[in-house]
């Protein structure tokens, strides 16, 4: 029943919800009571507001007394947590550092916004690497997340404490964001679906490393994914990007058909990294589910890490360190506080060059959709989950350079956040040991439409809806 069951959907908290089963109080008091168990293992949650999160569920029950149901917002009631490199209004954001601002946001982000149109109850906040470039939830303020399915590994970044704290049943749905696989890696890390949208599908204040920043959610099931894109996507008015409108809701595409399509598989890692094998097999797996679909699987040569792209990028992500404000950048880590010198040096012209060349090369990308496949199939991560500090230590020990457990991390993922198109990681597979690997799925532009619809195919094809970590097993390595 998903009033007591800590791995509910949030779609399913939020209708118990609606059918009066469980109160909003009642579930954030379950949410906390779940963090209060695990979080001294899991390190998820970084900082939370009870008294206010119950004021904002005794709230929403007030509101529930005196509205016809069919009128409430898709979530309402649902407890969440709000990553902590995102500002929310009245609350403080530190970026997990050290060197981060003291004292409560003075504005808040958009997302924030529509997730409290959308009827969410924001909690408290999920850990983060600080100021987000690593792939890794770890830092040297709150110290390192770990993945509820085998805390000696990382549950990913840089939304790891998001993932961990959905992965652990904290909360049925959390806060993410993806600015070069942020949300798809703890998705596949973790066991959860990973859903990064368009560039310019969600609105923000400012649209970080040109676009390529976006904000998303950490969730069970592709229908809390496309319910959430529809809550929280524009158009936004004010902005200067903007996706294209979809034709209709995304969570009509859950279950919709999908006409056969032509799905490229990429079965190697590039610069030539090597690939683990649970990786592959993700790929792989799924490959033969989309070929008992009906859908037509070929390999392709398709290189996920071109090397004058990531080139290019380098200054854009570098500029993009001005939307951290109040920052004491020498006492920042290591990596940022070389990454924040290099940015002070560079020059406009170099920025507006490699801005230029990233559109350029984006274009001839892009174009192997439609006229070469209609959809990419790869592996998320070339590499099966780090253990815990490993990314921390790699990225400490060469600050001014590529860590490698970075780049195997970001392998398959960081190029679409570049060109802007969607992706989602679906957990379709699993180690010897029982630990989630993903596989991810790229669809054209601004196509999410069709991810939804393959994604909840599989889903409904091989389950993975009773498959959940062994919390009680946490919980009595924290007491």
């Amino acid at each position: 029943m998903a009033a007591k069951d800590p791995f509910a959907s949030a779609l399913d908290l939020a209708g118990a919800i609606r059918r009066r089963e469980v109160s909003p109080v009642e579930a954030l008091d379950r949410c906390l009571a779940e963090v209060d168990r695990l979080n001294d293992t899991v390190n998820a949650v970084v900082w939370r507001d009870d008294a206010e999160a119950r004021e904002q569920a005794q709230e929403a029950e007030r509101v529930l007394g005196r509205t016809d149901p069919d009128l409430l917002p898709p979530f309402h009631g649902v407890p969440m947590p709000i990553k902590d490199l995102t500002p929310v209004e009245g609350w403080p954001v530190t970026y997990g550092s050290h060197a981060g601002p003291d004292g409560p946001s003075a504005l808040g982000e958009i997302v924030v916004d529509k997730f409290r149109d959308a009827g969410f109850v924001l909690a408290c906040r999920t850990n983060t690497p600080e100021f987000g470039p690593i792939t890794a939830a770890e830092n040297l303020r709150y110290g390192p997340t770990r993945n509820p399915w085998d805390p000696d590994r990382t549950p990913g970044g840089s939304s790891g404490g998001a993932g961990a704290a959905v992965a652990a049943g904290m909360f049925p749905m959390a806060h993410a964001n993806d600015g070069g696989g942020s949300i798809r890696i703890p998705g596949s890390c973790c066991g959860l679906v990973g859903l990064k949208p368009s560039r310019g599908r969600v609105p923000r204040l400012v649209q970080s490393w040109q676009g390529g920043v976006v904000e998303g959610v950490e969730c069970w099931t592709v229908a809390d994914s496309a319910a959430a894109l529809d809550a929280i996507s524009g158009p936004d008015p004010l902005a200067w990007y903007n996706a294209p409108v979809p034709a209709r809701p995304f969570a009509a595409e859950v279950g919709a058909a999908q006409a056969p399509l032509r799905i490229g598989l990429v079965e190697t890692a590039p610069l030539g990294l090597p690939l683990d094998s649970a990786c592959a097999d993700a790929a792989s797996v799924t490959a033969g589910l989309l070929t008992e679909l009906g859908h037509h699987v070929e390999p392709v040569i398709f290189d996920t890490l071109p090397e004058d792209l990531i080139e290019m990028a380098v200054p854009v992500i570098w500029a993009g360190l001005v939307d951290y404000v109040d920052v004491d950048w020498p006492s920042a880590e290591p990596h940022n506080a070389a990454a924040w010198e290099q940015a002070s040096g560079a020059g406009l012209i170099d920025l507006a060059r490699a801005i230029q060349g990233l559109q350029f090369r984006s274009r001839e990308i892009v174009a192997h959709w439609s006229r070469d496949f209609d959809v990419l199939l790869t592996p998320t991560l070339s590499i099966e989950p780090p253990a815990v500090g490993a990314v921390l230590e790699a990225v400490h020990a060469n600050p001014t350079g590529p860590a490698v457990p970075v780049l195997q991390m970001v392998a398959f993922t960081i190029l679409f956040n570049i060109t802007g198109q969607p992706a989602i990681s679906l957990p379709l597979h699993r180690t010897g040991e029982g630990l989630p690997i993903g596989a991810q799925l790229v669809g054209g532009p601004w196509d999410e439409a069709t991810l939804i619809r393959l994604g909840s195919a599989l889903e409904q094809a091989a389950p993975w809806a009773g498959r959940r970590p062994d919390v009680d097993r946490l919980a009595a390595a924290a007491s």
